[in-house]
């Protein structure tokens, strides 16, 4: 080769390496996973491809046509903001006082049943996340690690769902475990008389836990790590009723069957006095969706409400639960904490919230899915992703605090 050529190669070359950098091949696949992660959608994705389908179903689905799963988030779409400009946003504010106490965001962790079918470690690293956030983290009644298991892994504040069991000795007995193990407050769960009809689970034949057949040994096949967990450790049960009647959890259970013969659908008003009267602490009710159902739990003496409909997995077409939050606040705000609950998926959606009069909000499915996706660092990277969110939105619409978030913030499309 001419010395020409050869110096105009070398010269390519130098330029070449000068505008490319070759990524290190990252070997670590969760590591993996998050760094292709933008958003919840992502995780759902992550998780989808990683849990057999049953599973995945049972996590994503909702209820009927799922026009209630689809219209949670769909609702906040119908807001848009009204940022202010020229304010000093260099030292944001994202703290709130929640029954009394300070905590550094307004995100809280719903109670979710069977949390060990997303990833092995369930409960137990959801509670982890949430200690080091310094989030409240609800444990639900069909947990599949018990009340105290949770205490001891986790310093985070820590609430108990309950569901009413026809069993009110069972009820009592969690309750006062509950207390004993320093949960701070209880939140009772009444939007489940009966359950919803969730087709997907349907259509799969699903059961907790699940049944092990032709079909699931084929997406165990197709799914090697998750069924590797599934089989390698201890089995999933409900942990917080073992050894009280037969629906533990040790046995596979359509959920349908289990909710219809174990839970009263008796409850009434009269059952949030009797919850009251064995529990010194907070209570929160969850699942009220109607403005006059809220003033009737002001009336009860709860200490807050949850505007949810249970994640569109009971009523299909009832209300958007950030639709909701509007109109009830202007009946009761200040009588009682406010939580919306349902739809959650971005910062910009806990700010909307907010500013119409939550004082909270509430997330489950979207922990979920970062669980099923990367396991309990999934679950610090969705914290990260939704604090950074909401800093991010409070920054660019003027707002340096929560206090400062307020009703002129947004505007209905």
């Amino acid at each position: 080769m001419a010395p020409a050529a050869l110096e105009a190669g070398k010269q390519a070359l130098e330029s070449f390496r000068s505008v490319v950098r070759f990524k290190e091949f990252e070997r670590d696949p969760v590591t993996r996973r998050l760094n292709t992660t933008a958003d919840v959608s992502d995780l759902r994705l992550h998780a989808k491809r990683r849990l057999p389908r049953g599973i995945f179903d049972y996590i994503d689905g909702g209820a009927e046509d799922e026009r209630t799963l689809a219209s949670n988030s769909a609702g906040f779409a119908k807001l848009e903001f009204k940022p202010r400009i020229l304010r000093d946003v260099s030292d944001l504010d994202t703290s709130i006082t929640l029954f009394g106490q300070q905590r550094p965001t307004p995100v809280l962790f719903a109670a979710t049943g069977f949390t060990r079918i997303a990833d092995a470690q369930g409960e137990l690293a959801v509670a982890r996340a949430a200690a080091r956030a310094g989030i409240p983290y609800g444990l639900s009644t069909l947990s599949t690690r018990s009340i105290e298991e949770v205490a001891a892994v986790s310093d985070a504040p820590l609430w108990f769902q309950v569901y009413t069991w026809k069993d009110r000795g069972l009820v009592t007995n969690m309750v006062e475990r509950a207390a004993e193990a320093g949960y701070e407050a209880l939140t009772l769960t009444v939007d489940t008389a009966v359950l919803g009809r969730r087709e997907r689970d349907v259509r799969r034949g699903y059961t907790l836990p699940p049944k092990i057949g032709l079909e699931t040994i084929i997406d165990g096949i197709i799914h090697p790590q998750w069924t590797k967990d599934f089989l390698t450790n201890e089995p999933i049960t409900f942990a917080n009723v073992v050894g009280h009647g037969d629906e533990d959890g040790s046995s596979a259970v359509t959920l349908s069957e289990m909710v219809n013969s174990q839970f009263t659908q008796s409850l009434s008003w009269d059952d949030v006095e009797w919850l009251a009267s064995i529990w010194d602490g907070p209570i929160v009710l969850k699942g009220v969706q109607t403005v006059a159902d809220a003033k009737q739990a002001v009336a009860s003496g709860v200490a807050g409400i949850a505007l949810s409909n249970h994640g569109g997995r009971q009523l299909d077409d009832a209300p958007a639960p950030i639709e909701l939050v509007e109109p009830v606040a202007q009946e009761v705000g200040g009588q009682v904490a406010i939580i919306c609950e349902g739809g959650v998926r971005r910062g910009s959606d806990i700010v909307k919230a907010l500013a119409l009069g939550a004082d909270a909000v509430s997330i489950g499915r979207p922990y979920l899915y970062a669980l099923g996706a990367a396991g309990e660092r999934g679950v610090d990277w969705l914290i990260d992703f939704l604090d950074t969110g909401m800093r991010r939105t409070m920054a660019l619409s003027g707002v340096r605090s929560v206090a400062e978030i307020d009703r002129e913030l947004v505007r209905w499309k």
